[in-house]
């Protein structure tokens, strides 16, 4: 799996016009987009979860799981685009949704199993991702 971790002080994600998950935490939260590959499993669902909930990348050197952070969790297959050849990406390295839906479904179960707060997006729709990125904090995880 893979994940793009943004600290963030204010995050939403719409389908159609219509907020359907959003944070405005306190202080700091995270905003992680999350892509699957076709080896991946729950395993790797539940390492991704306990390494962004203790990722200490908050004031202070705080993780989430210190301070209670909100985390926005959005699905986003792109994370395994292949760009190596010609102007067009590839998709090959992309689990298909039949694969990655349950597998994002995991990490977020996971998350929330840690004790997390977590909105999320709705999976394969046509999202639009709002932010404000604080400092800006921006982390690329692999499992």
């Amino acid at each position: 799996m893979r994940a793009v971790v943004q600290r963030v002080t204010s995050a939403s994600v719409s389908v159609d016009g219509e907020v359907v998950g959003s944070i405005e935490p306190d202080g700091q939260g995270l905003l992680v987009l999350v892509g699957v590959t076709h080896d991946d499993s729950a395993d790797s669902a539940a390492k991704l979860a306990r390494k962004v909930w203790g990722l200490r990348i908050l004031a202070d050197e705080q993780s989430a799981s210190d301070v209670g952070a909100p985390i926005l969790v959005v699905s986003q297959f792109t994370l395994y685009a292949d760009t190596a050849k010609g102007r067009r990406p590839s998709w090959g390295a992309a689990a298909p949704g039949p694969v990655s839906e349950p597998l994002v479904s995991e990490f977020v179960a996971a998350l929330r199993g840690l004790g997390a707060q977590v909105e999320t997006g709705v999976f394969g729709a046509d999202m639009k991702v709002s932010l404000v990125n604080d400092g800006p904090v921006t982390l690329l995880l692999d499992t």
